[in-house]
């Protein structure tokens, strides 16, 4: 694995902040959800993020999803405040019910 550049590391130390702040309030608002996990090619940030809200199940799953444009507001927001753009906010945040290691 190539060894990421200065620029990419600060870029990874941003999103792992939002992901974070996002999975805990996430954790406390969404019944069901266990985990907030994303993926990322730094060479194409932030084009490439796209973070995933696991839930449990799909009972869960579906009771979550009329509020993933809030979610996604908030993810848009959240990387707004630290001066990063998304173009179209819809494609950068998911509800699922995958885990990473699908």
């Amino acid at each position: 694995m190539k060894k990421l550049s200065a620029v990419q590391l600060k870029q990874q130390a941003l999103v792992f902040s939002v992901a974070d702040n996002l999975e805990a309030q996430g954790l406390k608002e969404l019944d069901g959800m266990q985990q907030c996990w994303f993926d990322v090619q730094y060479h194409q940030f932030p084009g490439s993020l796209l973070l995933r809200f696991q839930f449990e199940n799909e009972e869960a799953l579906a009771l979550a999803e009329p509020e993933l444009k809030k979610w996604q507001r908030r993810l848009s927001a959240a990387l707004l405040k630290k001066g990063v753009v998304l173009k179209d906010m819809r494609r950068h945040l998911v509800f699922t019910t995958e885990g990473p290691e699908a």
